[in-house]
């Protein structure tokens, strides 16, 4: 198993603390996002461990991980990041992690366990955390269903109530080559701009659309979060 973390993007919401670094670099309880996830990923056993670089790349040398580089990471998104690690992906199942995320290692085992082409870890009990990240949550949040045998039968769109919430997207999934594979054939049939503004969440839909494949929604109940503001860093209380 490998794994791939997407640190292309500057993370101008942030504001000032992105000038001289990337987002995944910012601290959270004295230590960087991206080594929370280091030490996740590593404690779960996997090892070989690239790294998607855009802005600031040369901040994120020194930490022994392979790197595939978007060089158009101003004007593309998480999608065309990914597909610089094609060759990986290709190869053998790869767990991929957003890089302003944090998680433990018990979310990345439980993605292993999944026989799904695609899997991705969600939290049921989304809503306190949200509630205080954004006072309203459906300012923020979108649709997240699930087909009785727990894959995902809706993600991404916006929610007319919180009963079409049922659990929150974490940014931490993983795909075998089969759901790769679906992924670029979906992607080949954008146009250009679709292809380049199509989010992650959006593929997935497609994904579910086409049902040539199914999504395993693995539930996750321990300690995680977001850091898409500034504000985000004073809400996590993580020891």
């Amino acid at each position: 198993m490998k794994a791939i973390i997407l640190a292309a993007g500057r993370g101008s919401r942030m504001k000032k603390l992105t000038d001289e670094r990337p987002k995944c670099l910012l601290e959270l309880a004295g230590k960087a996002l991206l080594d929370w996830q280091l030490e996740a990923l590593r404690a779960a056993e996997i090892d070989e461990i690239s790294i998607v670089t855009g802005y600031k790349r040369e901040c994120l040398k020194g930490r022994g991980l392979v790197e595939f580089h978007n060089a158009d990471w101003e004007d593309t998104n998480m999608l065309s990041s990914l597909a610089t690690a094609d060759e990986w992906l290709e190869s053998g199942p790869c767990v991929i992690s957003y890089s302003d995320i944090f998680y433990e290692s018990r979310a990345v085992q439980l993605l292993n366990s999944s026989d799904q082409p695609i899997a991705i870890t969600y939290d049921s009990n989304w809503l306190e955390l949200w509630k205080k990240r954004f006072g309203d949550p459906l300012l923020d949040a979108e649709t997240f269903r699930l087909w009785s045998d727990n894959t995902l039968a809706e993600i991404g769109k916006p929610p007319a109530n919180l009963e079409e919430i049922q659990g929150q997207y974490m940014g931490l999934l993983r795909f075998t080559p089969q759901g790769w594979n679906e992924v670029k054939r979906i992607r080949s049939a954008l146009s250009v701009h679709e292809k380049n503004s199509m989010h992650m969440t959006g593929v997935l839909q497609k994904v579910i659309e086409n049902n040539r494949i199914k999504i395993d929604a693995v539930k996750y109940d321990g300690k995680w979060g977001e850091v898409d503001s500034e504000d985000d860093l004073g809400i996590y209380k993580y020891d």
